[in-house]
């Protein structure tokens, strides 16, 4: 299945960079889309599309315009981009709530919805979210990140379901803390040898496109596993 078209979303990211990197190395053509101004490094033979508002929905179309006509359509979107708070209910703002909807909710549903005509168009169609574990139990002052993750979870199920007679796969997987530089820098006195690689979790993201998953779709997957 190589030398399908891939949009990767978060794809300048720690883990966007992994996930792009190994689908590159199969011979795939890559699209990395990311708000961030540019790309902190160069994906041979790839696409960086910058500076992309995932919930503007005109920028969003025109982005996937853009990789669609350079790539000739779309097989795979991995949806990586999103966000990350800690606050209490008490002591925070309701407009964390309202960002973390839109980094985590609304960009997944917008680029996924501007990316379905072409989706469609695939042999074998794969939409392949991040959710998280954290959604699954939330703890204290996970409350605006675990919801809106859950809508992540929530949205992948009904896409699932909504597309359950297509060629279209939509599936989730649901990461442990992820082994990132800025995780480290967060919780410097953590155990990091409990925590999920990159690495590890783009392996099953590639297996979720590959043609072996074909039939699973609507499922979220913990991915939990610590080690290289």
């Amino acid at each position: 299945m190589s030398g399908r078209a891939i949009i990767i979303t978060g794809g300048f990211g720690a883990l966007g960079r992994v996930v792009a990197t190994g689908f590159a190395a199969q011979g795939d053509r890559v699209a990395r889309i990311d708000f961030a101004p540019a790309a902190p490094d160069s994906l041979p033979g790839g696409i960086d599309l910058a500076g992309v508002d995932l919930t503007d929905a005109a920028a969003v179309d025109k982005a996937v315009a853009a990789v669609t006509s350079q790539l000739g359509g779309i097989d795979v979107l991995v949806n990586i981009a999103g966000g990350f708070t800690w606050e209490t209910l008490e002591d925070g703002a309701i407009s964390t709530w309202e960002r973390m909807f839109a980094m985590n909710v609304r960009s997944t549903a917008t680029i996924t919805k501007a990316a379905l005509p072409a989706l469609r168009q695939s042999a074998a169609g794969r939409v392949i979210n991040i959710g998280a574990g954290a959604a699954i139990q939330a703890a204290a002052g996970m409350g605006a990140y675990a919801a809106t993750k859950a809508g992540v979870h929530r949205l992948t199920e009904a896409l699932a379901a909504e597309l359950g007679g297509s060629t279209i796969t939509v599936n989730a997987i649901l990461p442990s803390i992820i082994d990132t530089p800025a995780n480290r820098a967060d919780m410097p006195d953590a155990d990091y040898s409990q925590w999920v690689q990159p690495e590890a979790i783009a392996e099953v993201i590639r297996f979720l496109a590959s043609p072996a998953s074909r039939a699973i779709t609507g499922a979220l997957i913990p991915v939990t596993r610590g080690g290289a």
